[in-house]
């Protein structure tokens, strides 16, 4: 009976959210497998899909088109991706396509050539009826007639050829020329018999050759062992001794060596979690624990043992981290520990790093892999432990489709698994640490720092006072005194401030102007090194104004401060201090991060001076001083979680002083100073911030309390977007209970970026069973909307602006 492909196309439309039912031609019955992207007739035009499913018989009564071309000579996508994309598909209001395509490495994405190479188990006819050439050959099946694609597919299945990818005009194979001996070891020493004797260098190769084995060598390794130029080697191959040979080599992102290390002794708390953890990864259960540990508790050792005993087992182990700039220092302690089995994923790498990384992982080569947001999809096989690092950050949830969260991925993929997921941090979110409360998670505290080190003593300057004594809104003298007197003693400081660039906005002095951006509804932000006024939404960018566009005064002056503004004045002010600075527009360079920390590290510089991007995870021995410029940035949000972010920002921050020997030291600069988050993270009581907390948020009906979901309406005429919020609300009111909270329409926070007017309504519910139902019926309704007009659904919002 002839087989039936079941293609989901890649056209993300709501009509194509289901397969198409495809036949299979007589060549391809019994090679094509779930999973394998194939082209397929659409209309009238040929797209590219993937086989989710083969069946023998459709409910299509008419005649069916067949599958044009397979892509893939293996499954890209396995069992557990089919699952997860469809479970995605259905939480995060997502196509199915969209959501399989983000699984996917950006090779799979982008336009690529594939080749098929044979390997040793090939019989000679085969080689010579597939590889006339005897190389690899171009997989390029709208070029190949069905009988040789059905042959090689029955050949891949057999082992006796490989499939590799190349990006179109960039190569994702990186290759090295190698060597390998071309005749039998008696027949090279037959030949260096005949040598002439003025050619010693070919004798030499000659000799070399016979005792390299079949396998391939790169060429200047032979040259430096054989003692021979590359001429000889030329000339070896001109005559039929020697093959040359491209040998595949991989790119390795963190090229330097690390020092191998062995575990540490641990302390009782650090103890009782790696047991604890340990013991769930050795009877495969899906437990989920919390290790909520004080900054400088030894999390990070209690997640390397931890790995240490998954991979004993023969499993594998995945370790996220919320932000790139972690990634150098975390994947430099896990592959300090198992060494080549790391494996590292994030949006910082080349297409051909993360290709390369990838291919290590989905062929088992790399069995531990350290990642951000995105590597929560890595093709682990057999996993037994997921880890989270500092849990509780928002950069794990993607802001566009599909809006998932890494934790609830790692929550399902620990399912499928039979694995417990570890979620860590310092400042656990209220979610997780209410979760905990109620016994749904396990909480291992660590509630002292490794060899009882204390933690940093922490003040809060008022810099209303401070203002008052010396008219500086960015430095108080108490913060300058304790900078000098590290510098003094040669010991480093961390400064952060919550805001990039020079200043935060350009006003006219005369009559009020203020420079904005055209797109946004926003001010446009002064960067001195660009000599530019940008927008942070849209990338929007304009020269800097001499005199006001609206009045034409040259009273223009520049309000705010940003981190440029800041490494200017401090370097003025210390002007024998060595200054780095850490923010988005310094980093925008691949290995930036990495470079910036090192340097660092190495005690380049005094001063690291930052974004919130150095507030995480970052541990300098030497740090004994730790300034907080601004700690009301994210207080004056209109924001549920803003006293959240702001307690967990300023406590993170405030543990990476006095991590080692020397005692550490905080100021807290603000203009808020009795504030709850700010005088709890001066304390560094997490537990009495998440009860104060966790109050108010009992009191607002705000989650953790209530479930909440966003839906966003944007369009470039506002009266299209606030017409279409209303009619969805119409839509929620009628299908919600009465105890479902309905909050809008309203415009958002900032209500026009990049040229389009958003409006939003949130829900706030405890038990909706028709909520499903009536967002997927919104979600159908907005295929037809009005052209132009976007409508978006986000299952859980981190915020509301």
């Amino acid at each position: 009976m002839a087989q039936i492909g079941q293609v989901l196309v890649d056209v993300p439309t709501m009509q194509t959210n289901e397969p198409y039912s495809y036949a299979i031609p007589d060549q391809l019955q019994d090679q094509v497998e779930p999973g394998m992207r194939v082209t397929v007739p659409f209309g009238h035009r040929m797209v590219s899909g993937f086989v989710v499913g083969i069946s023998d018989e459709s409910d299509y009564d008419g005649q069916l088109k067949p599958i044009q071309a397979v892509l893939d000579l293996a499954p890209v996508l396995n069992r557990e991706l089919r699952q997860l994309a469809d479970w995605l598909a259905t939480t995060t209001f997502a196509f199915r396509i969209t959501c399989i395509q983000t699984m996917l490495p950006n090779l799979l994405k982008a336009s690529v050539e594939r080749f098929i190479q044979p390997t040793d188990e090939i019989s000679a006819a085969e080689r010579t009826t597939y590889f006339p050439d005897g190389t690899a050959r171009p997989f390029d099946t709208e070029k190949l007639d069905e009988a040789t694609v059905s042959g090689l597919l029955k050949l891949r299945r057999a082992g006796k050829v490989t499939v590799t990818y190349q990006v179109k005009d960039k190569a994702a194979v990186k290759t090295l020329a190698a060597i390998v001996p071309a005749l039998p070891a008696t027949k090279l020493q037959e030949i260096a018999t005949t040598v002439a004797k003025r050619a010693p260098k070919q004798a030499q190769l000659l000799t070399y050759l016979q005792t390299m084995g079949d396998q391939p060598v790169a060429q200047t390794q032979v040259a430096h062992e054989a003692a021979v130029s590359a001429e000889v080697i030329r000339t070896a191959v001109a005559k039929g001794w020697a093959a040359k040979k491209a040998l595949e080599v991989y790119r390795d992102p963190f090229q330097r060596p690390v020092q191998p290390t062995q575990p540490l002794t641990l302390n009782a708390e650090q103890r009782v979690a790696v047991d604890a953890i340990s013991a769930a990864v050795t009877a495969q259960r899906a437990q989920t624990f919390l290790v909520e540990g004080v900054t400088g508790s030894g999390k990070t050792e209690v997640y390397l043992q931890s790995i240490a005993q998954a991979l004993k087992l023969g499993r594998t182990a995945l370790m996220l981290v919320p932000e790139i700039a972690l990634t150098p220092q975390m994947t430099n302690r896990v592959k300090s520990r198992f060494g080549h089995a790391v494996a590292v994923l994030h949006s910082g790498l080349s297409k051909g790093e993360q290709y390369d990384e990838w291919r290590r992982i989905d062929r088992g080569e790399a069995t531990v892999v350290v990642g951000a947001r995105s590597a929560v999809f890595a093709p682990l096989h057999n996993l037994g432990l997921i880890i989270m690092d500092e849990e509780h950050e928002s950069s794990y949830k993607q802001d566009e489709n599909p809006r998932y969260h890494a934790r609830d991925v790692a929550l399902w993929r620990g399912r499928y698994h039979g694995c417990p997921v570890v979620l860590g941090s310092a400042t656990p979110s209220l979610e997780t640490r209410a979760r905990a409360a109620k016994g749904l998670y396990t909480r291992l505290v660590l509630a002292h720092r490794v060899n009882d080190h204390p933690l940093p003593t922490v003040h809060i300057v008022d810099m209303r006072e401070a203002l008052k004594a010396n008219g500086d809104g960015d430095f108080s003298p108490d913060l300058l005194t304790a900078i000098q007197a590290r510098l003094d003693r040669q010991e480093q400081v961390v400064l952060m401030l919550n805001r990039r660039g020079y200043s935060s906005f350009m006003m006219c002095r005369d009559c009020g102007f203020v420079l904005k951006c055209p797109n946004c509804d926003i001010s446009l932000t002064l960067h001195v090194d660009t000599h530019s006024m940008k927008c942070h939404y849209c990338g929007h960018e304009e020269a800097i104004p001499r005199v006001c566009p609206n009045c034409h005064s040259r009273k223009i002056r520049y309000y705010g401060t940003g981190t440029q503004k800041i490494e200017k004045a401090l370097q003025e002010r210390l002007p024998a201090a060595r200054i780095l600075r850490m923010d988005v527009d310094s980093t925008r360079r691949k290995g930036a991060h990495e470079r910036i920390l090192k340097q660092f590290g190495s005690h380049q510089a005094d001063i690291l001076l930052g974004t919130q991007m150095i507030a995480k995870g970052l541990d300098f021995p030497n740090v004994t001083l730790v300034g907080v410029l601004n700690a009301d940035t994210a207080l004056g949000l209109p924001d549920f979680r803003a006293s959240e972010r702001t307690f967990q920002l300023l406590t993170q921050v405030s543990g990476r002083a006095g991590r080692a020997e020397k005692p550490g030291e905080v100021f807290i600069q603000t203009f808020n100073p009795d504030h709850y988050a700010i005088q709890l993270a001066q304390r560094q009581d997490y537990e009495r911030f998440f009860v104060t907390e966790m109050h108010m948020r009992h009191q607002g009906n705000y989650p953790p309390y209530y479930f909440a979901a966003q839906l966003t309406a944007s369009h470039e005429d506002e009266q299209v977007a606030a017409k279409a919020m209303y009619q969805i609300v119409a839509v929620l009111k009628q299908g919600l209970s009465p105890n479902a909270i309905v909050l809008g329409p309203t415009p958002k926070a900032i209500a026009r970026v990049k040229r389009k007017y958003y409006y939003q309504v949130v829900i706030k519910y405890k038990h909706e069973p028709q909520l499903q139902a009536v967002l997927e019926q919104i979600r159908q309704g907005a295929q037809q909307a009005q052209r132009g007009l976007t409508i978006t659904i986000d299952p859980e919002p981190m915020n509301f602006m």
